[in-house]
């Protein structure tokens, strides 16, 4: 009996998360540490735009107009909190050279893989649900659309997301930097109109003991919470880290995980500045002028105006809600595509792809718009926000499995303390989601 050649016994090798840009961008092996720095500097901005989308506004405005700066304390927490996931995750995506959801198909049984999957699906199109109807609101405001026409115009998004692949990676960090920055510009002119009583703002990221006592600011919280530390992310950072070439030594992983981390801090920090400039600005132009139930993203436009005597703060204000549901709309596909392809090893075109999620939280957004109006989507969006709550442990609970696991991570594994604050953070979070389910059924 002749026995199997060698090619008929050879594992099959999956390919690489995100083919089209894996190992694209060169990192140097010698010069400073800037030099690096640079090389590295780019998948934290791509993640960090996802903790600015139009869900964090909702939960910003209502957080700010009804406690004042309070929340603020709040919202430090859940960014220190993504900060240390995300970090995490640039560690198993670069010690294994696997994303998050290859990692959960290679290690799990398919009873567990496959439902991971379609939870992880599910956010994503709870999270593209909550940019869909951001995107048309600024459509709406600054253009005057209708929202039903403008829910239905963002599913051109398609063709920019397959222009921006066709560019490469460094291309569409730029942009999504780009944008990022102008964001940050729009809040911060927004900021100095408004005038906030800086002092209060610092006491703001103090926690407050009526945060855990007052079941309205608890349930805003929770919001936040939610609508911060994003899952899809969790999939996203692990496979875009792999962008770079670094050597494949243990010396140079570890040198990749140090800058990748910086990489994401930094970004997470500029995330935490904008969040905090939304809730601050609601605070600051809203709760101090007694409209302390501002929820709706339509309505903070429309107060701005009479509020600040003038228009400039209310254009700003659409004009980067506009540019964060471009933004978000974009990671949102790139962490689709990383999702299908690591859970199922299944390829789409990337417009193909863009389309069937878009379809998927089009539907929904057509049928509360048609019914309800504006209130019917604001309703959606922080229902999409839920969706990504509930959603999230299932993310975490396997990324911290995998980083802290030894046995195949080595010396790459995560540090001790940061084991012990991600379980913290998972259980914080688990506990959380059990309260809503639990506020939920009791009505």
């Amino acid at each position: 009996m002749t026995p199997p050649s060698d090619a008929a016994v050879a594992p099959i090798i999956p390919p690489p998360s995100l083919p089209e840009v894996h190992r694209s961008v060169a990192v140097p092996n010698a010069g400073g540490f800037l030099r690096k720095l640079f090389a590295f500097m780019g998948p934290g901005y791509l993640v960090a735009v996802g903790y600015m989308d139009p869900g964090n506004w909702a939960t910003a405005l209502a957080g700010g107009s009804a406690f004042g700066y309070t929340l603020l304390s709040v919202a430090l927490m859940s960014s220190l909190m993504a900060i240390l996931l995300q970090a995490l995750c640039a560690r198993i995506g670069i010690a294994s050279g696997r994303d998050l959801a290859q990692l959960c198909r290679d290690r799990f049984p398919k009873v567990v893989a496959y439902p991971l999957w379609l939870f992880a699906e599910a956010a994503i199109c709870a999270t593209d649900l909550a940019e869909l109807i951001g995107t048309a609101i600024a459509l709406e405001l600054l253009f005057g659309i209708p929202l039903l026409f403008g829910v239905m115009l963002t599913a051109l998004d398609a063709f920019l997301i397959l222009w921006l692949q066709n560019k490469g990676v460094r291309w569409l960090e730029a942009l999504i930097f780009g944008l990022i920055v102008l964001i940050f510009g729009c809040f911060a002119v927004q900021l100095a109109l408004a005038n906030p009583v800086w002092g209060d703002v610092l006491r703001g990221y103090i926690p407050a003991a009526t945060i855990i006592t007052d079941q309205t600011q608890l349930y805003i919280a929770m919001g936040i919470l939610g609508a911060t530390v994003m899952p899809h992310n969790l999939y996203l950072h692990t496979a875009v880290v792999q962008s770079r070439a670094w050597d494949d030594t243990e010396v140079a992983r570890k040198e990749a995980i140090r800058f990748a981390t910086i990489d994401s801090t930094i970004a997470l920090a500029f995330a935490l500045l904008i969040n905090s400039a939304i809730l601050i600005a609601a605070a600051a132009i809203f709760h101090t002028s007694g409209n302390t139930e501002v929820a709706e993203i339509q309505d903070a436009y429309q107060l701005m105006t009479p509020l600040l005597g003038g228009t400039l703060a209310a254009t700003l204000f659409a004009v980067a809600l506009l540019m964060s549901g471009i933004n978000s709309t974009v990671t949102a596909t790139l962490a689709g595509q990383v999702v299908m392809e690591g859970f199922l090893r299944f390829r789409l075109h990337p417009v193909l792809r863009r389309l069937v999620t878009r379809l998927i939280a089009i539907i929904p957004a057509v049928i509360v718009t048609w019914y309800y109006g504006a209130s019917g989507t604001a309703q959606l969006l922080i229902l999409s926000q839920v969706v990504l709550s509930m959603q999230l442990p299932f993310a975490v609970i396997p990324l911290m499995m995998f980083a802290s696991d030894k046995e195949r991570l080595g010396t790459l594994a995560a540090p001790r303390w940061q084991v012990v604050l991600g379980w913290t953070s998972a259980a914080i979070i688990l506990a959380l989601n059990v309260k809503v389910l639990w506020d939920a059924l009791i009505g």
